[in-house]
């Protein structure tokens, strides 16, 4: 991300605890109908004209069945975390995908770097894959990123930052073991275990200049804060913090999960989830007519093609 920028997301975290929070108190009256609310307010679904993509790989399915979350079906989400500017809907400055599949009780994710170059579909021309959402929103963003990976997906989740400090304080805050000391933004981390509220997890886990390995330094720790919140989110019980979260979720999410995949997700995945992994998308960083691209090969692309097709295929 650029230097300086205020506003980056954190990714799977706050997507992931934002979807099972919404689910995850399964109580009768007001809370119940508040919940059903919040996921009306949230749920944009996808043009029903927009065809699915057709991956060049012959054993993707050209037509398949939906994802069917009441019989805990397998299923891939791509999650924007966009920087929202004032008459501009921004661009999307986390782009991460993630399939659940309950049946090898994993999950697997990983970040789509920013500036990675590669071809923007509505727009038949080459650029950081995050202007895609700048361009032509979630449906570009989406386009590009199943071309990118030659493969289709089921849902999308767009978040802004707004709310996530909100929610993480709720949540009574995260616990993470920092590798290293630094500071930033005027807070300090101290190397070793400490719990951090909403605003110094947000900072913990956007910095990247001073960490010696970079993104990829600043993914294990986005990862140390999302496997923190999903913990918390799934067994968090206090039903009188359930009104401020989902107002949060009401003004600062947006997807194409319904109420009812929500529940699914909240209430049956969740016991069939035992595992969190990752991968990076490793590239090299290149200059093109005074622009910084990140520069993935096909191989690479084909790897986390295989990852996805591997992923949502494994059988318990």
């Amino acid at each position: 991300m650029a230097r300086g920028k205020k506003r980056r997301w954190l990714g799977i975290s706050i997507s992931v605890a934002l979807v099972l929070t919404v689910g995850a108190v399964s109580i009768a009256g007001y809370f119940y109908w508040s919940m059903k609310a919040t996921a009306k307010e949230i749920y944009r679904p996808l043009p029903s004209e927009r065809p699915r993509y057709v991956s060049s790989d012959k054993e993707i399915p050209a037509d398949p069945e939906p994802p069917v979350t009441d019989r805990l079906s397998p299923f891939s989400v791509l999650l924007l975390g966009v920087d929202e500017r004032r008459n501009d809907r921004g661009r999307s400055d986390t782009i991460m995908v993630m399939t659940v599949n309950p049946n090898n009780r994993t999950v697997l994710m990983f970040n789509i770097p920013r500036d990675t170059r590669t071809e923007l579909v509505y727009r038949d021309m080459e650029d950081k894959i995050n202007h895609a959402y700048a361009y032509d929103g979630v449906e570009g963003s989406l386009a590009t990123v199943e071309k990118f990976l030659d493969m289709p997906i089921d849902y999308y989740v767009e978040i802004n930052m707004e709310g996530f400090k909100q929610i993480v304080d709720t949540l009574d805050g995260v616990d993470v073991d920092n590798p290293f000391a630094f500071d930033y933004e005027g807070e300090s981390f101290p190397a070793g275990p400490q719990h951090l509220n909403g605003e110094k997890a947000l900072k913990y886990s956007r910095m990247r200049y001073d960490d010696p390995r970079g993104d990829f330094g600043r993914n294990d720790r986005q990862k140390q804060v999302a496997t923190d919140i999903i913990k918390r989110a799934t067994s968090w019980t206090n039903t009188s913090s359930l009104l401020p979260i989902l107002d949060a979720v009401g003004d600062h999410v947006r997807t194409n999960l319904s109420f009812g995949e929500i529940q699914d997700i909240a209430l049956k995945y969740r016991k069939k989830l035992d595992r969190i992994e990752s991968t990076f998308v490793e590239g090299k960083g290149s200059m093109i007519n005074g622009v910084y691209y990140y520069l993935v090969e096909q191989a690479e692309r084909n790897r986390l093609h295989d990852l996805i097709k591997n992923q949502l295929q494994a059988e318990s």
